[in-house]
């Protein structure tokens, strides 16, 4: 497969443009590993029935005793606010 002059310069453009991106590009720092406390242990988890019922009796209680929201919603991996709209 030969390549006419045209395509071979369109080609040089792209790659030159590449180079000029990459010549810009930084490589990003590595983040800092996120204490296991803070992470969301079931991320995008939808409860349903018992578990549900179950879950909220259990943030219902946790309130009740006084436990701070944030502390609830970082050990149950929820937001705060969805621990207001049940409560």
């Amino acid at each position: 497969m030969s390549l006419s002059p045209h395509e071979i310069a369109e080609l040089r453009k792209i790659v030159s443009i590449a180079e000029k991106i990459l010549a810009k590009a930084t490589v990003p720092k590595k983040r800092a590993k996120i204490a296991a406390s803070t992470t969301r242990p079931r991320k995008n988890a939808r409860r349903k029935g018992r578990e549900l019922v179950a879950f909220r009796k259990t943030v219902l209680a946790e309130r009740k005793r006084g436990i701070p929201v944030a502390e609830i919603a970082r050990k149950h991996g929820i937001t705060p606010n969805y621990i207001y709209q049940i409560t």
